[in-house]
């Protein structure tokens, strides 16, 4: 697989990734707008826009750019992140120019005209709706809010009933103007590649993104709040413990990678430590998962264990018991080489359609991480037991946590 960057006059970044022989080329563009970049009383207007530009262009009538790629025998889709927004189709191979064609138009042409704009804010707010009556939705929220706050990223992406309400058309354009520009954007296009490649990206309407030259990513490293808190959540079957510790930021990929080997050889499989000794052995905890939430200001280390309401309370100290000692000979060379098989598998099970290599490649380009997409596996082993016990299992202190437990409501 062959990959080019490049850079446009205006800023925009591009990226090509050769996949011979591949069935259908991803066509991914990616933009810094993201629900970050909303201003207090915005909160939703990234999502909102997101649903508002597959509402058609100045070129395109409503539900005509879906005809259109179907029609080429191709699908889209969407979607809007704390730090970023993006939007590709999938097409076969010789489709590319036609498919760029379109998802540009509708990009960089959105309508945001006012009959689709309130029935669109009305398929939103019942999504916010929907949300809100998950359980699982209500406590990812509750916590978020509890150890992020005052940070942006505390926010839901969907916004809140309120907010969404209060959006109009002219606030959305200069949402649209502000932030789909020319450095905030890259097209990154991975499959099998015509020979005029370049020539269909440099001529086509990308090179219509304004340029700005002032500097509109106001970067601020997260908060991160320590504490311990408990809530009755309606709906919710069983108990539930989530604990939150702060993530380095995006860029820093090496540390990221730690953070996933050492939550493999937590709760990965039968054979990691707290599964086999929690839930296999003393059968006091139903599931535990830990998510590695990558953020570009900092992200968080996600732990969640489902367990019965009356196991809560050992099932907790157990888990503590276990983050507190696992730098003191708990894990063994055997783990640590299960784990990182694990994580290359994991790697390259994400690396397997063109959608996923564009999605990886336009992400890195995007944020100015230009490395090979396989670095990740070369890195790994940097890794060893001393490396984690000194560097990356103290993130996972509970003293350092956010902890929030969720019972049922009577």
């Amino acid at each position: 697989m062959k990959v080019n960057h490049w850079s446009l006059p205006n800023g925009a970044t591009c990226v090509v990734a050769d996949i011979e022989q591949s069935t259908l080329t991803c066509i991914d563009f990616w933009c810094k707008g993201g629900s970050l970049y909303e201003r207090k009383d915005e909160e939703g207007m990234a999502h909102f826009l997101e649903h508002m530009i597959f509402k058609g262009s100045k070129n395109l009538k409503e539900g005509e750019f879906d005809l259109k790629i179907e029609s080429l025998g191709g699908s889209s889709n969407a979607a809007t992140g704390l730090d970023d927004v993006h939007f590709h189709v999938l097409v076969p191979p010789e489709k590319i120019e036609e498919g760029l064609k379109l998802i540009l138009e509708l990009l960089l042409f959105p309508k945001i005209e006012g009959g689709a704009f309130e029935i669109e804010k009305e398929v939103v707010l019942e999504e916010i709706a929907q949300n809100i009556e998950q359980p699982d939705e209500i406590i990812y929220m509750k916590l978020l809010k509890e150890c992020l706050t005052p940070h942006r990223y505390s926010k839901p992406i969907l916004g809140d009933e309120k907010t969404v309400k209060s959006i109009n058309t002219k606030q959305m354009k200069i949402f649209h103007e502000n932030h789909y520009v020319g450095k905030n954007c890259t097209l990154c296009i991975a499959g099998e590649l015509p020979k005029e490649i370049y020539s269909i990206i440099n001529n086509s309407k990308l090179k219509e993104l304004k340029t700005i030259s002032e500097e509109t990513n106001k970067s601020t490293e997260t908060t991160f709040n320590k504490g311990y808190k408990k809530e009755t959540i309606p709906r919710l079957e069983g108990g539930r413990i989530l604990k939150a510790w702060k993530l380095p930021p995006a860029k820093e990929q090496i540390l990221i990678l730690g953070a996933e080997i050492a939550a493999t050889i937590l709760c990965e499989g039968k054979s990691s430590l707290i599964v086999k000794d929690l839930r296999e052995e003393k059968r006091i905890i139903e599931s535990i998962d830990i998510d590695l939430q990558i953020l570009e200001e900092g992200g968080l280390i996600l732990l969640d264990v489902s367990c019965p309401q009356e196991n809560l309370e050992i099932a907790e100290s157990e888990i503590n018991n276990i983050l507190t000692e696992i730098t003191k000979d708990l894990v063994t060379n055997k783990d640590l080489e299960r784990a990182k098989k694990l994580v290359i598998n994991n790697i390259y099970f994400g690396l397997e359609l063109s959608s996923q290599i564009a999605s990886t490649l336009g992400n890195q380009a995007l944020w100015g991480r230009h490395q090979s997409i396989l670095k990740s596996i070369d890195d790994i082993s940097y890794w060893t037991i001393a490396r984690l016990n000194e560097l990356i299992f103290p993130l996972f202190n509970p003293d350092n946590a956010f902890t929030l437990i969720a019972e049922p409501e009577e």
